[in-house]
């Protein structure tokens, strides 16, 4: 099977994505992969509209999408700087809280989804 002309080689390709990467920056993907975790971990809270009408409430996978985002957020914290990281913390803590009040019984105070980074929220 041979590739049509005008398409490019999947080296081509390879070597497109790698330099897309390279133009961007580490807060950047940071920050992004964040925002990945916070809408999957809302929407796993049951913060989605019909959430739950719809079967997308699961705690114990909100509990691990809230765990790394925690770890991500309290590892990247020094290094992408106080602003970016703020508002990771803000809408961290907002998920921490919607899973404690989505929760029928709550965790210990410390032991939620990500408190072992981040200390606890309540």
């Amino acid at each position: 099977m041979s590739t049509p002309p005008d398409a490019p080689s999947p080296t081509s390709a390879a070597d497109d994505a790698t330099r897309d990467i390279a133009d961007v920056a580490a807060v950047e993907v940071i920050t992004a992969a964040a925002v990945h975790l916070m809408s999957a971990a809302a929407v796993k809270c049951g913060l989605a509209e019909d959430a739950d009408a719809q079967g997308h409430l699961d705690l114990d996978e909100a509990r691990k999408l809230i765990t790394a985002l925690a770890a991500l957020v309290t590892a990247s914290a020094p290094d992408i700087g106080n602003q970016h990281a703020r508002s990771l913390r803000d809408g961290l803590r907002s998920l921490q809280l919607a899973f404690r009040e989505a929760s029928v019984v709550p965790d210990a105070p410390g032991e939620g989804p990500g408190e072992k980074y981040t200390g606890s929220v309540v």
